[in-house]
């Protein structure tokens, strides 16, 4: 039987490595019977992020429509209005090509500063506190529920100038809008219900911070400032939605995927704990190692080729981010986790003029908590058979991380 490549086989969302390594050897330029494309090695993927002339982000933007694999079915509103409007919420800065995307992230950087982005860490503490408190005590508790994810997104609603009290809501949102479009079942009229609240709830912020600027992110991305120009209402509400739900997921599978690596080596977690410094190499090794975001979505500009194989213009292609990570032309014995690697390179943030806006925020994000989670919970144990995994084909991380632990013995 010939190879054929399901993104959302459950033994390929439990493990996608070992096909990823399949593929890299013996079907680098993978064409899905479906019709779209799969790039696996470091190099392909790495090249064509860099060449948005030919790899167009459009892709990210409106992906149901450009031929999205199984999954992800294109939505079922009924109204026109009501289509318009939940497809609106893909036009934002991930799916725009210079030199628009160049226009856009200039205005866009100004909240991203790294004074700004330091400037979040003694509240990144706050809440990271907050949230451990009563988790600690119990002893034992879901990971992802309980922390992994109220922390991100509170962090962003915040960030936002948004209401930190309906973070419950945005996570849902996110989740749906991220996770729950990418894997079987693709859009259900659940997910399209959180799109629409999603979107209401930004459309309001947005107006609001026209009439009423402070100084939260969705005020200085409305408001002229330093003659640096604004964005409209709907690029606000693109960026905005972009951040609050792609920023979230991303560093809340982040933590959770560090998680599961000391949780399965004991001996790691004491050194990470003997010595903090270690943290950051950690993290960096994780996002090589098992990145949360594991593809991007290009779609060809013209006819192209790459490694000798033609593919058409219009054609979706699959940039697998998890498996250019593991190539063994670019990282020594991938596989191995260690925290000693050069990891410069790692594709866990994307590549090029997408390289993620968020980065510096989510690394500072998951510093904080994985320094708290060690200090705090020890020896941690997965209290469950096995780690369960998202459905995703996009997001890789613990649906549920259920541990238990000790407390740390007060001062």
């Amino acid at each position: 039987m010939s190879f054929v490549f399901n993104p959302i086989d459950p033994e390929v969302l439990r493990n996608p490595y070992p096909t990823y390594k399949r593929m890299r050897d013996d079907y680098p330029v993978y064409r899905h019977p479906a019709g779209f494309w799969v790039l696996t090695r470091y190099r392909d993927v790495s090249d064509a992020l860099k060449d948005a002339a030919t790899f167009s982000s459009a892709a990210m933007g409106r992906p149901a429509q450009q031929g999205m694999p199984m999954g992800m079915a294109t939505p079922r509103a009924s109204g026109r209005e009501r289509r318009a409007r939940i497809e609106g919420i893909g036009n934002s800065l991930i799916s725009e090509d210079p030199p628009r995307h160049t226009e856009q992230r200039n205005i866009v950087n100004r909240g991203f500063t790294p004074a700004r982005i330091g400037a979040l860490e003694p509240r990144i503490e706050q809440l990271s506190d907050e949230l451990l408190t009563p988790f600690e005590r119990r002893g034992r508790g879901d990971l992802t529920a309980e922390f992994a994810n109220p922390l991100p997104v509170s962090v962003i609603a915040e960030l936002l100038g948004l209401d930190p009290n309906k973070r419950d809501d945005f996570k849902k949102w996110s989740s749906d809008i991220i996770i729950g479009a990418t894997q079987v079942g693709g859009m259900g009229s659940a997910i399209l219900d959180s799109m629409l609240k999603f979107r209401d709830t930004i459309e309001e912020a947005v107006e609001d911070r026209k009439k009423n600027p402070g100084s939260d992110l969705i005020s200085i991305l409305v408001t002229t400032g330093l003659g640096e120009g604004i964005l409209d209402a709907s690029s606000t509400l693109g960026f905005a939605g972009l951040l609050l739900a792609a920023g979230s997921e991303t560093t809340t599978n982040l933590i959770g995927n560090v998680m599961i690596t000391l949780l399965e080596d004991p001996g790691l977690l004491k050194q990470v704990r003997d010595d903090h410094r270690l943290i950051k190499p950690l993290i960096e090794e994780s996002l090589r190692h098992d990145p949360p975001v594991q593809m991007l979505m290009r779609l060809t500009t013209t006819d192209t080729e790459v490694d000798g194989t033609a593919i058409p213009k219009g054609n979706l292609v699959m940039m697998m981010l998890g498996s250019a990570n593991r190539d063994e032309t670019r990282f020594e014995d991938p596989d191995r986790f260690d925290i000693t690697r050069n990891t410069q390179g790692h594709l866990g943030f994307g590549f090029g003029n997408h390289f993620c806006l968020g980065a510096s925020l989510a690394r500072l994000e998951g510093t904080i908590a994985i320094g708290g989670l060690i200090e705090r919970l020890r020896e941690p144990k997965l209290a469950a058979p096995e780690v369960e995994y998202h459905g995703s084909f996009l997001i890789r991380g613990p649906a549920k991380l259920p541990i238990e632990f000790r407390a740390r013995v007060a001062a």
